[in-house]
């Protein structure tokens, strides 16, 4: 069982950071994979960063170099480090589970409620 609960956004200025964090209180976290999505106000949502269960990271090309998505799996734990943040990185950024298959990320429709971050200039 997957049950996922996001922290650490919040009002930032432009150029500043965030971490994000997703803890899974479930106990198969560390056989899944892991990602980050965002949603903008009337866009779609995303795919930010994801990570497989060994702990390798991908990206964005939009938060490449930016942001880091990484593990802790004795914790239960993914994060999403933000650096060097921009106006159009405010969303609400949720944390999700999944699986890769042939090198890509794919959901299993396991989804946290979200944490809302906003980037003002």
């Amino acid at each position: 069982q997957v049950q996922l609960v996001e922290s650490g956004g919040g009002l930032v200025e432009a150029g500043g950071s965030l971490r994000l964090s997703c803890v899974d209180s479930g106990s198969t976290f560390s056989r899944n994979a892991m990602a980050w999505y965002r949603q903008a106000p009337g866009k779609q949502r995303e795919l930010v960063a994801s990570i497989t269960t060994g702990g390798v990271a991908n990206h964005v090309d939009s938060v490449k170099g930016r942001f880091t998505i990484s593990r802790d799996n004795p914790k239960n734990v993914v994060y999403l480090r933000m650096n060097s943040l921009k106006p159009e990185d405010t969303a609400i950024y949720i944390c999700n589970a999944g699986f890769y298959n042939g090198g890509t990320f794919y959901s299993n429709n396991y989804w946290g409620p979200g944490t809302q971050v906003t980037v003002f200039s």
